[in-house]
């Protein structure tokens, strides 16, 4: 044609034309459909593109590490797809487009993607309203991009070191714990099928009815809240759950879930909570779960409003949890009744729990008598409780008293099924459990061998053996549990930074005068150490009995006992003593726990507050009568439902409605770390606590059948920007990220240039380290006097002033190391 020939004289006319096929072309962009296709900016730390056959790719500025700008055109590739027919077509270009891996930068990909599938284009019948009439196609399906997520996360702790704090700086073990053989098939039946099978009721009746001593395991959850600051994560939970399964059948139960676990998964581990109760459901389903509940608290700190107690146990029974363990931290009777109707009405075992401490064996401890304790369990009857628990959270049940106390339950409620919870704490554990059961209970605490003793529960092998061949016989073979407790103790190296041995040594008969529940005695060791006070340990345990008494003599357990710890650390370190500190209360800024306490925000303790150190503290601040929670209005679950979404842009499960619920924002602090580094989960946990080594291959394995291939390769030097360069093997192709040096950060001196135009600013002359300063803000100086001293290359230079003035600032400091022409000082 632009040779002047036509058409006709081409032989191209229109009965000669055929259709070969159809053809469609895609612009990938870095615009971002969801905010009208603005162009995004950033550094392209992924590429790949999808190719094959029929695609054509006709490249712009497309490959890793290119930096787009938001001053040149936002096209990275064109696509073109052909085939024989128009959805054929489309088809291999949505299997393209499906292959692309772009990070680092936005696409308009999800919104191609959503064409493609389109029925309407499909058929070929669009026209300029069809973005107007499909307004599915903005419903766009993000990219998960948990590849690149986790080599981040992996960066960040290379570089940073571990994101949760590390109480003790000492490494995982290298060695991965041995998981032993589980049998092919379905576990053996177990208590839990009776459960499904007969209900809370028949559950019940079948454990007084049983035979023999039951065992509860607390290796899931108390034993590593006792040893570990309850670090423990669901990855290696996982690894031993179908061999307990398999081997562990006449368990009473597994406690693994409550208390402080929630939160700190969250918190501290970065994994969903309930997902951990899922997943271990599906691995364990033949023993019942056990979970503590703080009453009227939930798993939180604080009162919730009593729909979200309800709604929070009913969601829980959904997940797989069936007895509930419900306890107030003092006793107090309203709080446990909330708990234990949210728990009945749920569907679940309600075992409520009597807080025990002082000795009912000590005729001189008449606060909390035997009276009392058959009192107070007298009431929980009445209200129906289906199991009856004393828990025992320092381990102060020595025999005499649990023979004491036991059998009179027993003689009491024959019918009902007794449950004992203690504490190693003294080393007499086990001799307690003995004389409990041999008094009468149904079923005793333990946690396998290699993490028991000390501040955890008694050991599980010790119990099997003694009981073994008597009538007390738990029927647990002991065998399995040598290769139980084989798993844990590997397991437990990787948590050395955390194991309660780095600052203790064994455990301590003194807990029988302090009465520290075992699962704080560890924390407050590790926070004394923390601030300072490692050596003043004994002090603090001392203080902790005057605290005690200062507060009336409280049952000791979460959070009561954390306001009795908080008020023991701030005596010692203000040096008070209990009588200075009653003397000088109306003047002392005590912790905030201990006010919120005395105004009555978690309960009324047995025998009242005390006077008057509860009205020289509290003046005239308010004060709460009656149930806590009793005056919440509900909350609005649908309302926070709506709130999530809106802030985290995705799908929000009943489950993460009421993680906000207990705990906002550590919530929403979890969904943005999530966000950012994807399913941390996944990782080993030498890897997610100190990260890979230079050179270090290793496999993760996202879901069954999608497994990373990673390769460690090299860090580099710090930048000018305070980043440095991690770079990885990922499935054999290189990719690398960028990552902050917060630590360098910190140690960087950022400090501008001096504008030779601007009168009075005084740059340094040469590339230097400042050796000394000898002016300061305000002094006067004359013309030619020294202001400071360079060091550069073994040479020093004096920098003087040009002019005559006054100091108005001084820029730099010693030691900071300069570039020619960086501010030094200003002259007015």
């Amino acid at each position: 044609v632009s040779e002047g020939q036509s058409l006709p004289d081409l032989g191209l006319r229109q009965e000669n034309i055929r259709i070969n096929g159809c053809a469609i072309q895609c612009r990938v962009t870095t615009e971002d459909p969801a905010r009208s296709f603005q162009p995004d900016t950033g550094r392209i730390e992924v590429f790949r593109s999808g190719e094959g056959m029929g695609i054509r790719l006709d490249n712009a500025s497309a490959f890793q590490g290119a930096v787009i700008s938001p001053h040149y055109d936002s096209l990275l590739v064109k696509v073109i797809a052909h085939g024989k027919d128009h959805p054929t077509a489309a088809t291999k270009m949505s299997r393209a487009l499906a292959e692309f891996r772009v990070r680092g930068v936005k696409t308009n990909i999800p919104f191609l993607q959503n064409v493609l599938n389109n029925q309407q284009f499909l058929a070929g019948t669009v026209d300029t309203q069809f973005i107007d009439e499909n307004p599915e196609l903005f419903q766009l399906r993000p990219a998960q991009n948990r590849a690149q997520k986790l080599l981040h996360y992996l960066g960040h702790v290379m570089v940073n070191g571990p994101t949760t704090p590390i109480p003790v700086n000492v490494s995982p073990s290298p060695v991965d714990p041995a998981v032993p053989v589980v049998p092919i098939g379905p576990p053996p039946a177990g208590f839990r099928d009776i459960l499904l099978r007969e209900g809370p009721e028949g559950f019940a009746r079948a454990v007084r009815n049983h035979q023999g001593l039951l065992l509860m395991d607390t290796t899931f959850r108390d034993a590593h809240q006792s040893l570990l600051a309850t670090r423990v994560r669901t990855h290696d939970l996982k690894k031993i759950a179908p061999y307990v399964a398999h081997n562990f059948n006449k368990l009473f139960s597994m406690e693994n879930w409550g208390g402080a676990t929630f939160d700190v998964a969250m918190r501290f581990l970065y994994e969903c909570p309930w997902r951990r109760l899922q997943e271990l459901r599906e691995l364990i389903p033949n023993i019942p779960f056990q979970m503590l509940l703080r009453g009227a608290n939930a798993v939180g700190y604080t009162n919730y409003p009593d729909n979200v107690v309800f709604k929070f146990c009913e969601v829980a029974k959904e997940n797989g949890m069936d007895v509930f363990r419900v306890f107030d931290s003092l006793n107090y009777l309203p709080n446990m009744l909330q708990g234990m109707e949210a728990a009945g009405s749920a569907g679940g075992v309600v075992e409520a729990a009597i807080s025990y401490t002082g000795d009912v064996a000590d005729p001189s401890r008449t606060k909390y008598s035997l009276e009392y304790y058959m009192g107070l369990a007298e009431e929980l009857v009445r209200a129906g409780t289906h199991i009856l628990c004393i828990k025992d959270m320092a381990g102060l049940l020595k025999p005499a008293a649990c023979t004491m106390l036991v059998s009179s339950l027993r003689d009491r409620f024959p019918d009902l099924p007794l449950h004992i919870h203690t504490h190693d704490t003294s080393g007499a554990g086990v001799a307690a459990m003995l004389a409990c059961a041999q008094a009468g209970a149904d079923v005793v605490d333990v946690a396998v061998d290699s993490m028991s003793g000390m501040t955890s529960q008694p050991s599980m092998g010790a119990l099997v053996a003694c009981t073994k061949g008597t009538p007390l016989d738990t029927e647990v073979p002991l065998e399995r549990v040598f290769d139980y407790s084989e798993y844990w103790e590997g397991a437990r190296g990787l948590y050395a930074a955390f194991d309660c041995t780095a600052t203790m040594k064994s455990g301590n008969s003194d807990v029988y005068e302090n009465e520290i529940p075992g699962g704080q005695y560890t924390n407050l060791h590790f926070q004394a150490h923390s601030m300072g006070l490692g050596s003043k340990f004994k002090e603090v345990k001392k203080a902790y009995v005057e605290a005690n008494q200062m507060l009336g003599d409280l049952i000791k357990v979460t959070p009561s006992s954390k306001i009795v710890g908080d008020l023991a650390q701030f005596m010692v370190q203000n040096g008070l003593s209990r009588a200075e500190a009653e003397a000088q209360a109306e003047e002392l800024s005590f912790p905030r726990s201990v006010v919120e306490f005395l105004q009555g925000y978690i309960g009324i303790p047995h025998g009242g507050f005390p006077e008057p150190f509860r009205s020289k503290v509290l003046k005239d601040l308010p004060r709460i009568e009656g149930r806590p929670g009793a005056s919440l209005p509900p909350l609005n679950l649908k309302e926070l439902e709506k709130d999530l979404i809106d802030r985290h842009g995705e799908e929000v499960t009943p489950e993460d409605v009421l993680s906000a619920a207990m705990y906002p924002d550590v919530f929403a602090q979890f969904k943005d770390f999530t966000a950012t580094f994807g399913p941390l989960d996944s990782l080993n946990t030498r890897l997610f606590l100190q990260g890979p080594k230079i050179a270090e291959e290793f496999e993760v394995e996202l879901e069954r059948g999608k497994t990373l291939h990673i390769k460690a390769l090299a860090v580099s030097d710090l930048n000018r920007a305070g980043q440095r360069q991690v770079f990885f093997e990922l499935n054999g192709q290189l990719r690398s990220i960028l990552v902050k040096d917060t630590q360098a950060m910190k140690e960087m001196h950022f400090h501008p240039k001096a504008l030779k135009d601007v009168k009075g600013q005084i740059g340094a002359p040469m590339p230097g380290k400042v050796i000394d300063i000898k002016v300061a803000a305000g002094d006067k100086v004359a013309k030619g006097q020294p202001l400071c001293v360079l060091s550069a290359m073994k040479m020093e230079t004096v920098v003087t002033s040009p002019m005559e003035g006054t100091i108005r600032k001084v820029h730099v400091t010693k030691d900071m190391t300069l570039e020619g022409d960086d501010l030094i000082l200003e002259i007015e």
